[in-house]
């Protein structure tokens, strides 16, 4: 796929966005819950190399290539390993699945109510070395505790700020302030993060898009509006916490949302099971996240 052929599929496919990008701070969580506990490594290398493995097994078992699933988010090492002998994003790409590369580097304490971005001073160089690799876009994420005005629109301020870098480099930027979904005000989030999201959007120059990562909203359909926007490539969702039936439910109730979820996609994946038994799991979670994005309520 070049460029232009990744654009439609991500525009247009029906699937949904993989995330495989859990980095330092979450890996051990993401190999317990595979069933590698802490004590199976000696250092932070054995540690990667073993969620490298997971990965690699999930790229490459047949209902990863089933079509349904269009994208996938990596981690940067993930990036830079290789899966059957080749570098993860032609891997990818000779599955038909779009490579993204998350790009932040983790959260600020958190201000205002939110959680910005800590400063990325290499992400140029990040951004050069992941476009060589034939990946099309980038993934960033920070994240909105509070309905606190002015700490939401620094938030997403920032995200758009983050997307402009990435677009001067040819890539496409997904923006994700998230919402947590354990918020006492997280319908007032949601409402004032539309807000701010739909007037940065409004001035993009010329014809850039970005896309938008976001938590399901608590009133289906309240995103709408950024579905429908001429500068939004597409909105995907993350599950945010939620186990896999019920990410799929709410997935189900907003129209053109479609899913890129990591916990809910991997949670019943374990590393005692045999290829066969891992590729049932697998082709079961994408079955499940596949109909909540594209068969709508």
């Amino acid at each position: 796929m070049n460029t232009a052929e990744m654009t439609t599929r991500i525009a247009a496919g029906n699937g949904f966005i993989a995330a495989l990008d859990q980095s330092g701070g979450s890996t051990p969580k993401a190999l317990a819950g595979y069933g590698i506990e802490a004590g199976a490594w000696a250092s932070e290398e054995e540690m990667f190399g073993l969620i490298h493995a997971m990965r690699s097994r999930i790229i490459s078992a047949p209902s990863f290539a089933s079509g349904k699933v269009i994208g996938a988010i990596l981690f940067e090492r993930t990036m830079d390993g290789q899966v059957d002998g080749k570098p993860t994003p032609s891997a990818l790409i000779e599955r038909g699945v779009v490579p993204f590369i998350k790009i932040d580097k983790g959260l600020e304490d958190e201000t205002l109510g939110v959680q910005l971005m800590k400063p990325m001073p290499e992400l140029d160089a990040l951004l050069v070395k992941a476009r060589a690799l034939g990946v099309y876009g980038t993934k960033e994420r920070s994240v909105i505790n509070l309905a606190n005005p002015a700490g939401i629109a620094a938030i997403v301020k920032q995200q758009f700020e983050v997307g402009a870098q990435v677009l001067t480099h040819g890539m496409m930027p997904m923006l994700e302030p998230e919402i947590n979904i354990k918020s006492p005000e997280r319908a007032e989030c949601d409402r004032i993060m539309l807000g701010e999201i739909l007037s940065n959007l409004d001035s993009l120059p010329g014809d850039q898009k970005v896309m938008l990562k976001l938590s399901l909203p608590v009133q289906p359909g309240l995103f709408n509006p950024l579905v429908d926007h001429p500068k939004v490539l597409r909105v995907v969702a993350l599950s945010g916490g939620y186990k896999r039936p019920e990410a799929c439910a709410e997935l189900a109730k907003n129209r053109g949302v479609i899913a890129s979820f990591s916990r809910a996609l991997l949670e019943d994946l374990r590393f005692q099971m045999s290829d066969a038994e891992f590729d049932a799991a697998l082709g079961s979670a994408i079955d499940d996240i596949y109909k909540g994005s594209t068969q709508k309520l």
